[in-house]
């Protein structure tokens, strides 16, 4: 069995006294909560392997999606939150195709029977400390976005990816690392692209591990 991590990142445990920074989920601005019920809608169409586009009504919009979450602090209880954060945090500084990369294999876990089907329970999987399935989660540290520009780009991403705007130039990945990493688990799978800094993988006869 591979490891379940995901990122090549080393894991930093979180030291006494460290708390994660977020914000109720009340404070929210008002008009956010119509957003997030369509991306929980279109979630639900992505997990149930719904393969019809979007109508236009469905889609979520530039605008609707930087209102979720302005300042990166919210819970990660929602779609497009816990999507971007993700995006942010695995490859922010990164070209747009690293992220767009990232966006992809999150939501072919979400797809895939293997997986869980909502993206924060699919980004969350595993142990908030230790032990998990993107490296950000359970690094120890404060989830907090600080660099608003590349913040917005992967809310942008995160809304594309949503609104099944994006290729998936992953060929199906669900798995990732770093370039500059060699983890052990990469030999038992199928690679499947080389994008920027990273290396996608699918296991091989398709079963998740």
């Amino acid at each position: 069995m591979p490891p379940i991590r995901v990122a090549a990142h080393v894991v930093i445990l979180c030291l006494v006294g460290c708390q994660r920074t977020e914000v109720d989920r009340s404070q929210r601005p008002a008009g956010t909560a119509g957003t997030e019920k369509k991306a929980e809608a279109l979630e639900q169409n992505a997990a149930a392997g719904n393969t019809a586009p979007p109508t236009p009504s469905e889609l979520i919009d530039k605008p609707e999606a930087q209102a979720v979450d302005p300042a990166g602090a919210e819970p990660l209880d929602d779609a497009i939150t816990c999507l971007a954060r993700t995006i942010y945090w695995e490859a922010r500084g990164e070209a747009i195709a690293d992220m767009e990369a990232i966006a992809n294999v999150v939501m072919n876990r979400l797809g895939h029977d293997g997986f869980p089907k909502t993206i924060c329970e699919v980004v969350r999987q595993g142990r908030e400390q230790g032990s998990c399935q993107f490296s950000w989660w359970c690094d120890g540290r404060s989830d907090r976005a600080r660099e608003d520009e590349s913040y917005a780009t992967a809310k942008e991403v995160a809304r594309k990816a949503l609104n099944r705007q994006l290729t998936d130039r992953t060929a199906g990945a669900l798995y990732f690392h770093h370039r500059k990493a060699t983890p052990d688990w990469a030999a038992k799978y199928v690679k499947t692209a080389e994008i920027g800094g990273f290396r996608f993988y699918k296991p091989r006869g398709g079963e998740a591990r």
